[in-house]
């Protein structure tokens, strides 16, 4: 009746492997999971344009995977990682589309951030979780 009263949850287990086992599953449970990043796809921008109420646009061409429209990016120049954010839009000739795939070109912009250039490439990655383990 105590543990009642104070909302204690009291379980039985004939064999300790069991007790264990549930222990360690609700200890997994409060672990906060680590974040793993999957490259989806690369260009290369060959070609910037100033354009106004929109920014800088930039001309590229897929190298590999998929670009994906929202999708996080990296901004990489010689070899170095110059901002991190996301992609703004992404368009194929004048049409809005949601990725372009391997060996098209496309354009494209980055939510606020206008300082790109040719020969820059640009790394579209996906965050996902992972569940740790004990």
């Amino acid at each position: 009746k105590i543990a009642e009263n104070e909302q204690i949850d009291i379980r039985l287990y004939s064999v300790i492997y069991k007790a264990i086992e549930e222990i360690k599953s609700a200890m997994e449970g409060m672990l906060s999971p680590d974040i793993e990043e999957n490259i989806t796809g690369s260009a290369e921008i060959r070609e910037t344009f100033d354009i106004t109420k929109v920014g800088t646009v930039a001309g590229c061409f897929v190298l590999n995977g998929i670009i994906k429209r929202n999708s996080k990016i990296r901004v990489i120049r010689d070899g170095i990682v110059v901002h991190t954010g996301t992609l703004g839009s992404l368009k194929r000739f004048k049409d809005d589309v949601k990725e372009v795939k391997n060996n098209f070109e496309c354009g494209l912009n980055i939510e606020k951030y206008n300082d790109i250039k040719p020969n820059d490439i640009i790394e579209a990655f996906e965050e996902v979780e992972v569940a740790r383990t004990l």
